[in-house]
């Protein structure tokens, strides 16, 4: 199972599912706020930090953010 970001295009609500990988993406998936279905995958973003040397607390960039600044 994987969980997948959603956005309702009628009330503009964020929602959360957990799927199977292997479900179909035109699969029907109600906003949990309005019932709508016309609603959206979204990407989300995902960050994660190995803790080593150098790395940052707050996103793993030398200079603190999670940005690709080359530092």
């Amino acid at each position: 199972m994987a969980t997948y970001e959603y956005v309702c295009l009628a009330c503009e609500g964020a929602f959360e599912r957990s799927r199977p990988i292997t479900a179909a993406v035109d699969t029907a998936i109600a906003c949990p706020s309005c019932g709508s279905e016309r609603v959206r995958r979204r990407f989300s973003l995902f960050a994660t930090s190995s803790g080593g040397p150098g790395a940052a607390a707050s996103g793993g960039c030398a200079c603190g953010g999670a940005c690709a600044c080359g530092h």
